[in-house]
């Protein structure tokens, strides 16, 4: 059965799409079968997966509103390796059509059901807000990825998010939990950066993820060119760095007990 990773923060700018393309791409590079969803209406993790977002015949939204079947929409990306539910800003409109359906903050976890042992991991890339998109991939998950930057303002956003997942955990979905919280565009040399890494080590402890992804203008170009920077630039410090997160998230699971999430 799927790990299903929502990949959220209420802050937005801090390498959440990012992450989700990138993670997407390594996770499949260690022969993982990986779904992306991107249920953002920036379509942001669409374009960077190298798909039109303006040419698509059906996204996320129709999977949300119940008028496709994820097999259906889903596209297998070759040399990348995982597959994706794009998504666009037809995404804005699904916001108030699943507020008018029945159990509408339960709609992607439904759709995902028939293709969870389809994949080892479905990551879903999130909008930088509490919408009713992102309580639909907090349903569905098994768990939270929080990308972050180390600093004064990201730790204030973090708060508010924590209390979101609690919030979920305790009407929506009992078994939702935090994956690890991950540190990106990080520089070594900002001693902001060390004091914020020292106070997430002390509050969350191993869910911190040891691996750090750093400022790498390889991993910033990636996108405009429509590829994860694993293809766009393999030898780059941001390709090394996703690689590594995904080892130490593979790591990881081999001492872990599966928890909650779809078909639980």
């Amino acid at each position: 059965m799927a790990k299903i990773i929502a990949i959220a923060n209420q802050k937005g700018g801090v390498g959440k799409t990012t992450t989700s393309v990138n993670l997407a791409a390594s996770l499949a590079a260690t022969r993982r079968r990986v779904l992306l969803i991107d249920i953002d209406p920036q379509g942001n993790a669409t374009m960077g997966s190298g798909v039109d977002k303006h040419a698509l015949e059906a996204t996320a939204y129709d999977v949300l509103l119940e008028m496709a079947r994820i097999d259906e929409v889903a596209l297998k990306l070759e040399p990348a390796g995982y597959s994706i539910i794009p998504g666009n800003s037809d995404l804005t409109a699904a916001e108030v059509e699943l507020l008018k359906m029945g159990e509408g903050q339960h709609s992607l976890r439904r759709a995902l059901v028939p293709v969870v042992d389809s994949y080892d991991y479905i990551l879903i890339d999130c909008p930088p807000s509490l919408s009713m998109l992102t309580v639909n991939a907090l349903v569905a998950a098994t768990s939270v990825m929080i990308p972050m930057q180390c600093e004064y303002y990201a730790l204030e956003g973090l708060s508010a998010l924590l209390g979101t997942i609690e919030s979920i955990r305790s009407s929506l979905n009992p078994g939702l939990k935090i994956e690890g919280l991950l540190r990106t565009m990080f520089d070594p040399r900002n001693n902001l950066a060390n004091d914020v890494t020292a106070q997430l080590t002390q509050h969350f402890g191993e869910k911190l993820y040891r691996t750090v992804i750093p400022r790498n203008v390889r991993l910033a170009e990636a996108p405009s060119h429509g590829l994860p920077v694993l293809l766009f630039d393999k030898a780059s410090r941001g390709a090394e760095a996703y690689l590594a997160l995904a080892g130490e998230m593979l790591r990881r699971e081999m001492v872990e007990v599966p928890a909650g999430g779809v078909g639980s």
